[in-house]
C-alpha cells in the first residue's frame, strides 16, 4: 500500500445498506474512558460473544452487538477495517482476547490489522499482535461473486474459476 491507508466501501447486499438510518452506528470508542463506560453497559451474555467492530475513516473504533451488521455499525460509511472482537477481564483490566476481519459486507484485507492496532492502542487496550483469525476475501473476476478463501484454495466456490492472489473485492478503493 506504499504508506497510504486503504479504505473499504460496503460491498454487501444493497438492502442492508439501505436500511441504515441517521443515528445508526456503533458506539464510538476513542479513549479508555469511552471503553470503560461502554463495557460496564454490557451484560454477561453479550460479553460471552464477540462484538461487531469497525474502524472508521477517522481511525476510531466503533463497537456494536455481534448480530449487528457492519454497515450499520459504520453508519453506512466507508471504513479502514471491520470484523469481530472479543474482550476478557484479566488482572483487573479488560484485554482483547480475539479479533478477526470477518466482515462479509466490507471484506477487509488482512493488511487492515494496522488500523485496528492503532485504534486499540489509542484506547489503551492490550491486544494480540495480529488478527487471531484472518479471513481472506476475493472477488471472482469471472462471475463477480465475493468469496472467502479457505485453506489457501484460490478457486471460486460459485463458478470454479481461479481467484486472484491479491485482494480485489473493491478495486476502486
Amino acid at each position: 500500500m506504499s504508506g497510504r491507508r486503504r479504505s473499504y466501501r460496503y460491498a454487501g447486499p444493497v438492502e442492508l445498506k439501505a436500511a441504515v438510518r441517521p443515528g445508526d452506528g456503533g458506539r464510538r470508542i476513542a479513549s479508555a474512558a469511552d471503553f470503560s463506560g461502554w463495557i460496564v453497559e454490557q451484560s454477561a451474555a453479550e460479553l460471552a460473544e464477540p462484538f461487531t467492530f469497525v474502524v472508521g475513516l477517522d481511525g476510531v473504533l466503533r463497537l456494536a452487538p455481534r448480530r449487528s451488521e457492519h454497515v450499520a455499525c459504520a453508519g453506512g460509511a466507508m471504513v479502514l477495517s471491520a470484523g469481530e472482537i472479543s474482550f476478557i477481564r484479566e488482572a483487573h483490566r479488560w484485554i482483547v482476547s480475539e479479533v478477526s476481519n470477518q466482515s462479509t459486507g466490507y471484506c477487509p484485507d488482512g493488511s487492515s490489522w494496522t488500523q485496528v492496532a492503532h485504534a486499540l492502542d489509542a484506547v489503551g487496550l492490550q491486544r494480540p499482535s495480529g488478527f487471531t483469525h484472518e479471513v481472506v476475501f476475493r472477488r471472482c473476476t469471472d462471475c463477480q461473486e465475493r468469496n472467502i478463501v479457505r485453506e489457501n484454495d484460490f478457486v471460486c466456490v460459485f463458478c470454479g474459476s481461479d481467484l486472484p492472489v491479491e485482494w480485489n473485492v473493491d478495486p476502486t478503493s
